[in-house]
């Protein structure tokens, strides 16, 4: 068929940690999304394709849905998929398993909002640089849809709820090797100037120029009943210097001996791939995630070759959630909660601030 079967028509729910959820493609058919049950855990679920997904011709779509239910204070956790090799052993699967793809949302407080796209590339697994960034109002508790598309002319595009996030090229937004690299042998010629503004030589700080923020008080006297012996040495007070102007900085001008950035001759680079959408195999989907929440729920995953259909799927599945905000708003009012369908709090006003676990900050990690 001309496309790749839908994986999860039906959704996924319960706190399944090591069971095997499906056999084949179609087998979801559990009644609600998968849920993840636990606070500040790693969740694991996996389900294996009918088939191999990878189609060097083809576009790779990956799309899914994520719903951050339990948002009262902050969220902090990831939200993304892996494409995996029909080799990775089920029972073993965790955050040392190679992943081919991660794909998905990793939100934390105010701090990060971003939607991960990692590439695995002869073993090295290659971030997106920048990342690709979340608006405040996409953090919120509702359903969103995810979609990833790889094309067989090595571009990309992601989406938000079927709205573009990012495209172009992949080995612009991506460490593949590239097309030439620096000659070893030429260096930076000593005298180069790459500094492209300078102090102006001509401007010097004025004589009378007050930059000590406090001084010593002038019309304080030592009191007469202060005892050295008993009350050590007096020393004169410190005031407020009513003349201080602030820290003194030159101006800056361009620098007439400026030369550019120096860049080292190219050499073509043997390592060069002009080809790096294609995955010689790709027979397996699943999530390993570390999240500080709760009730996340993932749903209605699709992996196929075409966008358009994705598309289809989507625009769907983005009527069905349409109540979402309004039935959310109703269950506020008849449990005397605040009405409100703003994004997550976090930062400054969280008490626990954004979230800075074991692993530091908030990076991905190889274990997710």
């Amino acid at each position: 068929p001309p496309l790749l079967p839908v994986v999860g028509r039906g959704p996924l729910r319960g706190g399944l940690r090591d069971r095997r959820l499906a056999e084949a493609v179609g087998a979801l058919n559990m009644e609600r999304g998968q849920w993840a049950s636990w606070q500040i855990r790693v969740e694991r679920w996996r389900v294996v394709l009918g088939r191999d997904a990878a189609k060097g011709h083809q576009e790779l779509v990956v799309q899914f849905t994520v719903k951050h239910e339990e948002q009262e204070f902050s969220f902090c956790g990831g939200g993304y998929i892996k494409l995996l090799g029909s080799d990775f052993d089920q029972v073993q699967f965790g955050g040392d398993t190679p992943y081919k793809i991660m794909f998905g949302p990793d939100l934390c407080g105010y701090d990060v909002a971003r939607i991960h796209t990692i590439f695995n590339w002869q073993g090295q697994n290659l971030l997106r640089n920048p990342d690709i960034g979340l608006d405040y109002d996409d953090k919120n508790s509702f359903t969103h849809v995810y979609t990833l598309v790889v094309k067989p002319d090595n571009t990309y595009a992601v989406y938000f709820d079927l709205k573009e996030k990012a495209s172009g090229s992949l080995h612009e937004h991506w460490d593949f090797p590239n097309k030439t690299r620096d000659d070893p042998a030429d260096k930076k010629p000593k005298d180069w100037v790459d500094t492209k503004r300078i102090d102006d030589p001509a401007k010097k700080k004025p004589a009378d120029w007050a930059d000590e923020e406090r001084i010593r008080d002038p019309e304080a006297v030592k009191p007469s009943e202060w005892d050295d012996d008993e009350d050590g040495e007096w020393e004169v007070p410190m005031i407020d210097n009513p003349k201080y102007k602030g820290a003194w900085f030159p101006e800056k001008i361009d620098n007439p001996e400026y030369k550019g950035e120096w860049r080292a001759k190219q050499l073509d680079n043997p390592d060069y791939v002009e080809e790096v959408h294609a995955y010689d195999d790709i027979g397996a989907v699943g999530f390993e995630l570390w999240t500080v929440n709760k009730g996340s729920i993932f749903d209605n995953i699709l992996v196929c070759d075409s966008f358009e259909h994705a598309k289809a799927v989507g625009e769907k599945l983005k009527t069905s959630f349409e109540g979402e905000k309004e039935a959310k708003k109703a269950w506020q009012k008849a449990n005397g909660k605040d009405v409100d369908d703003e994004a997550p709090p976090g930062g400054e006003d969280d008490p626990e601030g954004p979230m800075e676990d074991a692993y530091g900050e908030h990076e991905p990690r190889e274990d997710l």
